[in-house]
């Protein structure tokens, strides 16, 4: 297959069948130690929208603070991994589509050599299904392998200083001029406010200031009120798929997290202040999740919500701007309160702060 074609955003394709990509990779179910999923199969022969190109993507395998690293050839496709073959994760983490793995959609299927041939392709396809779990773990409990927890292994460096992954955000159509331009100046804003050099308070202040006026936000990284050693409030509001929230006030939300950010060990990061006040569909409630740096089942104690078409964009996070992963942000019911029926006919969309 030839190494050359890209697929930009917006684009069509077409899934190849699964022999086609079966022939594609190594006996372990790989390909450029990007790993094939049992939940992609149902997606063999679909023609589908090139969502992202993932020519990079966050790894949350390493310490904090997160960066990214480099893919190639990669897509997201606008497909989301449902779990089924990971212990029902319920993440709903986008696939990543190595590019040998479609083609353009007018494209015609292809022949295939006698070498090709010579594969064992129900191998393959085993070490596909069996390959979602460690065989053996320390503790006895089940570790899953997926194409998140295998992201160190898929990549390769890429420093955040590097500004030619921000001119392929570009080019390649995941990031509109505009949203690139405000992105960049809010990372030297933000940076020079954390410099030490006296001015910090007077630039969040300033920020504070004009940000309502202008784009609609307060500074996006402003501390909750709540001291760290202190409780922070819950609310059961028992929110079932399909109905109708608003995201509450960022001001209102910071009353309900600590100063390290935190509502009873859950993280209001600022990439979720865009949607501040708008109105959005109930998508899941989360109660398990597979941990990306230990590949462990994660079991909520308190279940969180997952909304319709609401993601992170990456434009508050100076090690990973722009990555165009679009995990879905974690929410507690404390942030949101319902809508009534009467007030779903108009909804806002979300503000275009940076």
């Amino acid at each position: 297959m030839g190494r050359g074609r890209k697929f930009a955003v917006g684009d069509w394709v077409e899934v190849r069948s699964k022999e086609e990509i079966l022939r594609t990779l190594d006996a372990k179910g790989q390909l450029d130690g990007m790993p094939f999923m049992p939940e992609m199969f149902q997606f063999c022969g679909q023609r589908l929208k090139v969502y992202k190109s993932a020519h990079k993507t966050c790894d949350y395998s390493s310490v904090y603070p997160y960066r990214v690293r480099r893919l190639a050839r990669t897509v997201h496709l606008e497909t989301r991994c449902d779990g089924e073959a990971h212990g029902g994760c319920q993440a709903g983490c986008l696939l990543y589509w190595k590019e040998d793995w479609l083609r353009g959609a007018t494209e015609n299927a292809e022949e295939h050599s006698e070498v090709d041939g010579e594969k064992n392709l129900d191998s393959i396809e085993s070490a596909i299904r069996s390959g979602v779990q460690q065989p053996h773990t320390p503790d006895g409990t089940a570790t899953y392998i997926c194409q998140m927890t295998q992201i160190p292994h898929a990549t390769t460096f890429l420093g955040w200083w590097d500004p030619r992954q921000y001119v392929e955000d570009y080019l390649s159509g995941n990031v509109p001029l505009r949203r690139l331009v405000a992105g960049l100046i809010y990372w030297m804003y933000y940076g020079l406010s954390q410099a030490g050099i006296g001015v910090g308070r007077p630039m969040r202040w300033l920020y504070d200031k004009i940000g309502p006026l202008l784009w609609g936000s307060y500074f996006p990284r402003k501390p909750g009120v709540i001291p760290t050693r202190e409780p922070t409030p819950t609310v059961k509001l028992n929110l079932q798929p399909g109905e109708m929230v608003r995201v509450k006030s960022h001001l209102e939300i910071l009353k309900t997290v600590n100063t390290e950010n935190q509502n009873r060990g859950m993280y209001w990061d600022a990439e979720l202040v865009p949607y501040c006040g708008g109105t959005y569909k109930v998508l899941k409630r989360v109660t398990r999740m597979i941990g990306e740096r230990t590949g462990k089942m994660l079991e909520m104690q308190t279940p969180c919500i997952i909304l319709d078409s609401v993601v992170c964009q990456a434009r508050y996070s100076a090690c990973r701007m722009f990555c165009p992963k679009s995990m879905y942000p974690y929410w507690r019911e404390i942030w949101l309160e319902r809508v009534e029926p009467e007030r779903n006919s108009d909804l806002p969309a979300p503000k275009q702060a940076f």
